[in-house]
């Protein structure tokens, strides 16, 4: 029997009943709320929480996130910490097993990744018959759910290695098919990966390899790229992450369900973030100060992109990090003249109470595109960039959620606020 000090005492006014329902983890379960009704033929109480406010959709121990303080940690280690230390595939390796591997684990693992990368011969052709105008991630979006269609045993759940074959293959195949898509729209022959080069320098290698062969891709430019991956490895339950566990709760394949979360990453709500912040500079660079931008903001002129959170209410710990893979980057590009000024509109907001009492802080957004544009990348591609450093992510939470007993097939309530019944109307009669 639950206790008075962690329980919630609900008296429902209609009836004049009370009900004890019991909280676990600062939370109470919707269902509890069913017995709250005013006769045995009513559904019982719901919650109405649109876009999931408020409303916790499951348990997880991948990825924990306190937006009030600024904090986020993969597996219990802090971002920064493992931004500094960590390889990109190490993290992915981490998100998934839970613990940082051994060193013996990890050469295992990224060899068995890179052995992965390569794509089949019929999948270089169902990109290459996309128009080369095509969205990189409508394209990435079909090609990934046309791999599934190569691994028909992908449908048994049942089986932990199948499935660990999956995780390896799409981690793999992702990065390859994100180079693909850019050489594609620039015209460009496919460059193969080569299994003796590691994952970031294969996907550097694979978009701007020349013909003579003659590119290699600077360190510099190699740790950066890891850095950005690991940033984006994984954000707890965003929009694209409930969209791979809830289409995953059916039972689909994993490709499949990670088909579901690119679609949503697609959207510019979600993975457009970084693209919009460019287009703001380059507006603002052709003909406003920070200052100008700046007031038009808070008189209501203007949106200031790659500032806020709708979960971080504090600095994004990621926007710190990525500040200093712009360093790194841009002592071997050479300083991308947005750089200025983003640091302005950065250091004005700062300053300025308007910006501080509301918690407009930059996030990872305001400062990647910049970075991935110094890396020659056009804008369209900076989303397959955040698809390509989030599928380890999607994968861990998909594999949790499989495994997780409580999980049933996704199928939200509803309040129905449409016509009562009513009786057809004949066609000469309307």
């Amino acid at each position: 029997m639950t206790s008075k000090s962690d329980s919630l005492t609900i008296t429902d006014n209609r009836t004049g009943t009370s009900y004890e329902v019991p909280i676990s983890e600062e939370t109470i379960r919707a269902t509890d709320l069913r017995q709250i009704k005013t006769s045995d033929e009513e559904f019982g109480l719901m919650t109405y929480d649109p876009a999931y406010m408020n409303t916790a959709s499951c348990r997880s121990a991948v990825t924990y996130l306190d937006g009030d303080n600024g904090v986020l940690r993969y597996r219990g280690y802090p971002i920064e910490q493992l931004a500094d230390k960590s390889s990109f595939l190490e993290v992915a390796l981490l998100l998934l097993d839970g613990e940082l591997p051994s060193k013996a684990a990890l050469e295992a693992w990224e060899k068995d990744v890179v052995a992965a990368m390569p794509v089949p011969d019929h999948i270089e052709k169902f990109i290459e018959a996309f128009p080369r105008d095509a969205h990189p991630m409508a394209m990435l979006l079909a090609a990934i759910a046309a791999l599934g269609a190569n691994h028909p045993e992908a449908v048994d759940l049942t089986d932990d290695a199948v499935q660990r074959t999956q995780i390896i293959n799409i981690i793999g195949k992702i990065a390859t098919l994100g180079a693909y898509l850019y050489r594609h729209s620039k015209g460009l022959p496919f460059v193969k990966p080569d299994t003796s080069k590691g994952y970031s320098e294969n996907f550097l290698t694979m978009l701007y390899q020349d013909d003579k062969g003659s590119y290699t891709p600077d360190p510099h430019l190699v740790h950066a790229l890891d850095v950005l991956l690991i940033l984006h490895a994984d954000h707890e339950q965003n929009c694209s992450t409930s969209a791979v566990r809830s289409v995953g709760s059916s039972q689909v394949d994993v490709y499949s369900a990670v088909a579901a979360g690119i679609a949503a990453l697609y959207g510019p709500l979600h993975g457009g973030a970084n693209e919009a912040v460019l287009k703001m500079l380059r507006r603002i660079e052709g003909g406003q100060s920070a200052e100008e931008f700046m007031n038009g903001v808070k008189e209501g002129k203007e949106r200031l992109m790659g500032f806020g959170h709708r979960v971080y209410k504090n600095y994004d710990p990621r926007a710190r990090i990525i500040k200093k893979a712009c360093d790194e980057v841009f002592a071997v590009t050479g300083v991308n003249p947005l750089l200025d000024l983003a640091t302005k509109l950065e250091e004005t907001a700062l300053a300025d109470d308007y910006f501080v009492q509301r918690k407009l802080y930059p996030n990872v957004d305001f400062y990647s595109g910049l970075i991935y544009e110094a890396l020659g990348l056009p804008a369209e591609m900076f989303t397959v960039m955040f698809a390509i450093g989030r599928a380890p992510g999607w994968l861990a939470q998909w594999y949790e959620m499989i495994h997780d007993k409580e999980q049933k097939i996704s199928r939200p309530r509803q309040i129905f606020i449409g016509s009562d019944e009513r009786d057809y109307v004949e066609m000469d009669a309307r």
